[in-house]
């Protein structure tokens, strides 16, 4: 078998990327690369339907496949239309009807997080304040603890300083999970974009309460409360960015 035919062989085996890499190889792979039927393979793989056609494209296969298939790339985000200078959020928490810790936050606050977290954290949430990755953390001074045997719910909104117009981020939810492993009480809910954004997918902000082990089963001791939106957000610009699509009113 000729140097030839082993390429023609080898070329209808390889994916679109790998068969674009053999193009820029040298002028004799590029000329056996481009035939348009190695190409007409991937497009059959890739879109069948597009090869039962009565009529061929009016393009090559290789230029339809050049067209049509992109690479996943990481695009970096422009910077963000809203501040946290600009932003401030009300967190307010209720056993029952009876309201429990009630707080406006400047953004900043958020942003700087728990410096010293108390020792009788567990090593497990230890580790989660100490790690470099992105965090809203609203540390509480005092201390509120909330009564496990009762209903504790939450409601976060967020207000803009420069038109005075507020978004809902948690409505009354309920926190229906303890993770007393990483001493962790969460609520979750789904946040409500404007109608400009209808195709927006149902994406949730969690809040949860950071407390100690304080050998009370009946309550929890809460030092800390976390807003996150680890479903889509994970980075400064990407929460401003997503608190600027929320419904203001």
């Amino acid at each position: 078998m000729s140097y030839v035919e082993i390429l023609k062989a080898v070329f209808p085996l390889l994916e679109g990327a790998d068969l674009a890499s053999c193009v820029a190889v040298c002028k004799q792979w590029r000329d056996i690369a481009q035939d348009d039927y190695f190409w007409k393979c991937l497009c059959a793989k890739r879109w069948p339907s597009i090869c039962k056609r009565p009529n061929p494209p009016t393009v090559t296969y290789y230029k339809l496949y050049k067209t049509f298939y992109k690479h996943q790339r990481q695009q970096t985000p422009l910077p963000p239309r809203l501040s946290f200078d600009n932003l401030e959020f009300f967190i307010d928490i209720w056993t029952g009807d009876k309201l429990i810790f009630s707080e406006v936050v400047s953004g900043p606050v958020l942003q700087t997080g728990i410096k010293s977290p108390p020792p009788a954290i567990c090593d497990r949430l230890r580790f989660h304040l100490e790690s470099p990755d992105y965090k809203m953390i609203l540390p509480v001074e005092p201390r509120f603890k909330a009564p496990l045997g009762e209903t504790v719910s939450v409601s976060v909104l967020v207000g803009r300083k420069d038109n005075n117009k507020v978004a809902c981020i948690i409505n009354k939810s309920v926190f229906d999970y303890i993770d007393r492993t990483a001493y962790r009480a969460m609520a979750f809910d789904y946040l409500g974009f404007s109608p400009a954004h209808p195709f927006v997918p149902g994406i949730r902000a969690w809040i949860s309460l950071l407390f100690v082990d304080d050998k009370n089963d009946s309550v929890i001791d809460v030092f800390g409360i976390e807003i996150d939106f680890c479903d889509a957000a994970k980075s400064r610009d990407e929460v401003l960015w997503l608190l600027d699509i929320l419904d203001w009113k």
